[in-house]
C-alpha cells in the first residue's frame, strides 16, 4: 500500500493512495511543492500531472478524500462543505478522480490554512 505525507507548516497528514491510474501518476510525480488555494473547506493546488476523468469520477465526495481535478490539473483535499455544497454534502466544482484518503492527522486543523501557503506532498515510508 502506498502512503503519502502532506505537510503544511506545522500540520502533517498521512494518506493512503488507492490502486488507480490517477494515484499511480501522482505517486510518480512526488515530491510536489506548491501554493495552496482554498475554496470553502477544500484545499487545492496545481500539480504536474495531466489526466482526464476516470469512469468513476464524481462531484459528491467525502470528508478526508483526496481528489484530482482534471479541469485544473489540481490535487484536492476535501474536509468540509464548499461554496456549492447543498445541505451537509461536500461538492467539488466539477467531477474529480478520487485517488486516496487521509488516514492520520486532524482534518479540523485545515480550517486555519490560507490561500498562498506552501504545501509539500511526498512519499511516506516508515
Amino acid at each position: 500500500m502506498r502512503r503519502i505525507q502532506i505537510i503544511i507548516g506545522e500540520i502533517k497528514l498521512i494518506a493512503e493512495l488507492f490502486d488507480t491510474e490517477t494515484a499511480h501518476k501522482i505517486w510518480q510525480a512526488l515530491p510536489i511543492k506548491s501554493k495552496i488555494n482554498t475554496w470553502g473547506e477544500e484545499i487545492y493546488f496545481p500539480i504536474p500531472v495531466s489526466l482526464s476523468c476516470e469512469k468513476d469520477a464524481r462531484e459528491i465526495v467525502e470528508k478526508g478524500e483526496l481528489g484530482y481535478w482534471p479541469e485544473g490539473s489540481a490535487f484536492c483535499i476535501f474536509f468540509g462543505p464548499t461554496p456549492i455544497s447543498k445541505t451537509d454534502e461536500i461538492r467539488a466544482a466539477s467531477a474529480v478522480n478520487i485517488f486516496g484518503r487521509i488516514k492520520e492527522g486532524d482534518l479540523s486543523n485545515l480550517k486555519r490554512i490560507s490561500s498562498g501557503e506552501i504545501i509539500e506532498v511526498k512519499q511516506f515510508v516508515k
